[in-house]
């Protein structure tokens, strides 16, 4: 069963992801009365169950069978951090520990060397969804992050509000494809 929630917050959408990925738009016309999400975004050929993250609209889509797919904002990695092509999910996570890698310390001298799960202070939120590329996830926020959703803010990782996380990671397993596209 499909739930239905208010377009501002989820957005059913239907299409092609062939245009998109070659960089083409859909004329909005051609889907006038849909919300904007689902006019910008076309997933056709994208198998269900797959993971889309659109770079340029700062959002993430699970397809679904017959062409839907549901949506939620996220944060991207910002300043060249963002990345694209296929990854996948290796590993899933209730309320994770974080530790900061080089990068982020080197940034933030001042971080523990581990954050535990459940802290109001861990980035990676209620949930996090480990991908085979290194150090990158999909994972929640905090409460002071919140307003980074919609914007490029990450060192890569997909953010999330935690209450989207911990739906999409009810949604999705171990080994589920995700394509990350300008």
């Amino acid at each position: 069963m499909e739930l239905r929630l208010p377009v501002g917050r989820r957005a059913f959408v239907a299409g092609g992801l062939a245009s998109t990925i070659a960089g083409f738009a859909t004329p909005a016309r051609a889907r006038r009365g849909m919300h904007p999400d689902a006019a910008a975004l076309e997933l056709q050929g994208v198998p269900p169950g797959t993971i889309v993250i659109s770079q340029s609209r700062r959002r993430l889509f699970l397809t679904q069978e017959g062409g839907a797919a549901l949506s939620w904002p996220v944060a991207i990695g910002r300043g060249g951090r963002a990345w694209s092509g296929w990854a996948r999910i290796e590993g899933k996570y209730v309320q994770p520990a974080w530790s900061p890698p080089a990068e982020v310390r080197r940034d933030n001298p001042r971080l523990p060397p581990v954050i535990p799960g459940g802290s109001p202070a861990n980035p990676m939120g209620a949930r996090a969804m480990t991908l085979d590329r290194s150090e990158i996830a999909i994972h929640g926020t905090t409460a002071s992050m919140r307003a980074s959703i919609g914007t490029a803010a990450s060192y890569g990782c997909i953010r999330m509000l935690n209450e989207h996380v911990i739906d999409l990671y009810d949604r999705v397993g171990v080994g589920t494809k995700v394509l990350a596209v300008r």
